[in-house]
């Protein structure tokens, strides 16, 4: 089991989504941090070692390291803000 490192952004964008999307998120996080080949996700392209994982209308952007589930993003479908953001964390 992953142990899931939220950055300060992504923990931030929970305060403005429904109560219902949020709870859908987490539960997708948590089935990521429980078995991480469960969950299909895809690379995310232009921005490598990052992944993409898809809960409704929003997109979580991870990474995984050393059992450490890194999650720097999360975000709108088709909002060219989750590229920004995450080109801030590129390594």
């Amino acid at each position: 089991m992953l142990k899931v490192q939220l950055q300060k952004k992504a923990g931030a964008f929970f305060e403005k989504i429904p109560a219902k999307h949020a709870r859908q998120i987490v539960e997708r996080i948590d089935a990521l941090r429980v078995n991480p080949s469960s969950v299909v996700s895809e690379d995310l392209n232009g921005f490598y070692p990052f992944r993409r994982l898809e809960s409704g209308e929003y997109r979580i952007v991870f990474l995984i390291e050393n059992d450490i589930l890194h999650i720097p993003v999360i975000g709108k479908r088709n909002d060219d803000e989750i590229y920004k953001q995450i080109g801030r964390f590129r390594r």
